[in-house]
């Protein structure tokens, strides 16, 4: 019997969310191109779009905008669980903590509770990430002020201030990474759902899956290159040491459905760009530029382009976060695709996730007591 293994190719789920084309390079959500959505849409409009379906009329995105920014402020319970928990902790293990301690074992899954609590839940997601930040940086927590749009309001709890050209790539950040589909963490999170447990369980089990380094972690794992490389002098002696004779993986390169450029990838590239960088964030960018294009000329031709990841982490140090951040920057974000997906799933499809396994064991064994067991 064939076993998929990773699920690679194997569909669970039917989906209006997330379109890919994975040799043409195209992402669209609920039919938009995501350069469109970038270019033109605020996150909160993302959000409306994709959990309601439909893009929000001015008088939709204020109304809710509102129910968003009325649940800025945190429980204090979830405060004094971030504040309490160690400095040095990983940040998705605080992320991951905060949103089990919001589960409720009662909720009942219906498209009215879905719709009320999912701005429910992206602004208490706003809240929890800004203070697992202010945390770790040895600040007293705080909730975000509601007077702020979703990006802005975002920085401003973290810095204290946010300019124009950050407040526009922390939006820009948040759009690219609202969804892709059903990764390893957007799966964990169906799986959650399937057996109807509770939204906030929902986003815990995913927040788990996203640890690790193959999925949320190589955005970090990719900018560590960078600064293994140092210098841009050393790109072409650290690529034949390390990826061609080494033959450790080049991170930030390599997609499971992308056999081009990953299109957010380009966008996380523009925004490096536009962003003010020291010299030595632009000494890291012409180290990423360089590196590209050795791991292009290597590796394109078996179709591994650079990933979103490739980028990512220079437009966030650029916005000015510390890179154990950059994996929660991107959880932050995918909460909301992980919500349009089990609501999508819950409301029109809902079956037990409960897939089998091929037994490699042996025959059926006679039992032997232990006192007779040599």
């Amino acid at each position: 019997m064939a076993v998929s293994l990773g699920l690679e190719d194997v569909f669970i789920k039917y989906t209006g969310l997330t379109y890919i084309d994975g040799n043409a390079g195209v992402l669209r959500y609920r039919g938009y191109d995501v350069n469109d959505l970038v270019e033109h849409t605020s996150f909160e409009e993302v959000c409306y779009l994709m959990t309601r379906g439909e893009l929000p009329s001015k008088k939709q995105l204020e109304e809710f905008k509102a129910s968003i920014k009325e649940h800025y402020a945190l429980p204090e319970h979830v405060l004094e669980l971030i504040s309490v928990l160690p400095r040095d902790a990983d940040t998705l293990t605080m992320m991951e903590t905060a949103f089990a301690s919001l589960s409720s074992g009662d909720y009942k899954w219906s498209k009215e509770n879905d719709s009320k609590q999912v701005p429910v839940i992206l602004g208490e997601n706003l809240g929890i990430i800004s203070n697992i930040y202010r945390h770790k940086m040895g600040m007293d927590l705080k909730n975000p002020d509601p007077k702020y749009d979703y990006a802005e309001a975002f920085l401003m709890n973290c810095f204290g201030k946010a300019d124009e050209k950050k407040v526009m790539a922390m939006n820009a950040a948040l759009v690219i990474y609202v969804d892709h589909e059903v990764p390893a963490s957007t799966t964990a999170a169906l799986v959650a759902s399937s057996t109807l447990s509770d939204m906030y369980s929902c986003i815990t089990a995913a927040t788990a899956a996203l640890k690790g380094p193959l999925h949320g972690g190589a955005a970090e794992a990719a900018y560590k290159q960078l600064l293994d490389i140092g210098t841009p002098d050393n790109v072409e002696n650290w690529f034949k040491t390390n990826i061609l004779d080494g033959k450790k993986r080049l991170m930030g390169f390599g997609h499971r459905v992308y056999r081009t450029y990953d299109p957010r990838m380009k966008i996380f590239k523009r925004l490096a760009t536009e962003l003010d960088q020291t010299e030595e964030q632009k000494k890291y960018f012409e180290i990423a530029k360089k590196l590209e294009d050795l791991g292009v000329k290597e590796f394109g031709a078996k179709g591994i382009y650079p990933n979103t990841d490739y980028y990512s982490g220079i437009v966030f140090n650029e916005i000015g976060f510390p890179i154990y951040m950059f994996t929660t920057l991107f959880g932050f974000s995918r909460v909301l695709g992980w919500l349009a997906h089990v609501t999508e799933y819950v409301e029109e499809e809902e079956r037990l996730i409960r897939p089998r396994a091929v037994y490699t064991g042996p025959d059926k064994r006679d039992f032997i007591k232990i006192e007779d067991r040599k």
